[in-house]
């Protein structure tokens, strides 16, 4: 196909190929998100070529790619993916560890529009637009334009209450939606959640990550900030804790002041509205149990 919507906690997200141009071919992981073209959030353009980045543009963000095996480092790429900024244009450079082609693109994009040019140099017939990491980056930057936040945790809704669990990679996130999911809970997700200011409140929202992933999205009733113990324990904290707490977790590309002060007001304002609480749990029914009790 030359063009398709998705819809992605909230956005809609329109790709246009020109006529004569690569087919547009989303994995399997995005089919359940297509939807109408009924005016999008962001239209990208797709383009089959080199581009070439300004010379003058500045590179303010750089990621290696690490692969790893059962935490023991094997390989480290360093080329992956890199920010360059030029006034007030930005452009990500990124290759695909993961695909088997030799592709790579360079997305044009500004935090003022949203009018942005994705070009694919290599690809010979067909491409999916939103390949790994492309995926995330392009939802990063819309949460930073809209105001919203990307974070690591695990959600879940439990007879009508939403729930987040944050931490980074180890401490449980996929254990408590395991669990909650024994218990008859709805998972939103196990990694990875936006999270949204809505007029009832916020909204959690899950992002595509494995091949049967479907749109999810619940009510946010209260973040946990979860580690491991040998007790299960809550802990309740407020004001700058409980800011910093959350902050911690969240995907956040620091290169400039105006996206870390966006960032960290988006906490302050949602930290001072939904409880943030410290939890201590055992990795076992029982901390639902205590989570239910505590309510």
């Amino acid at each position: 196909m030359k063009n398709y919507n998705l819809n992605i906690a909230g956005y809609n997200i329109r790709f246009e190929a020109e006529a004569n141009g690569l087919e547009l071919v989303p994995s399997e992981r995005f089919l359940r998100n297509i939807c109408d073209n009924n005016g999008s959030d962001v239209l990208i353009r797709i383009h089959s070529g080199i581009f070439n980045i300004p010379v003058e543009a500045e590179r303010v963000f750089h990621a290696p790619y690490v692969e790893e095996i059962n935490g023991i480092q094997i390989h480290n790429r360093t080329n992956f993916w890199s920010v360059w900024k030029h006034n007030s244009d930005l452009y990500i450079r990124t290759i695909f560890p993961l695909s088997s082609s030799e592709n790579n693109a360079i997305l044009k994009f500004s935090l003022t529009s949203r009018d942005w040019d994705l070009w694919f140099d290599g690809a010979e017939n067909e491409i999916d637009p939103f390949e790994y990491p492309l995926d995330g980056l392009i939802l990063y930057y819309l949460t930073v334009i809209y105001g919203d936040i990307m974070i690591h945790a695990s959600g879940i809704n439990n007879a009508g209450r939403g729930y987040i669990f944050s931490g980074v990679s180890g401490k449980g996130k996929s254990t408590m939606a395991r669990l909650w999911d024994d218990s008859g809970a709805k998972v939103i997700h196990d990694d990875r959640l936006i999270l949204r200011s809505k007029e009832n409140g916020y909204r959690m929202y899950n992002t595509p990550v494995y091949n049967n992933d479907e749109p999810h999205e619940s009510i946010l009733n209260k973040i946990f900030i979860i580690e491991h113990g040998i007790a299960n324990k809550l802990v309740p904290v407020k004001g700058a804790t409980a800011v910093s707490l959350v902050m911690a977790n969240c995907i956040q590309h620091n290169w400039g002041s105006d996206i870390i002060a966006g960032l960290l007001g988006s906490v302050s304002i949602m930290c001072a509205r939904i409880p943030t609480v410290k939890l201590f749990f055992k990795p076992d029914r029982s901390i639902i149990d205590h989570i239910l009790e505590n309510e």
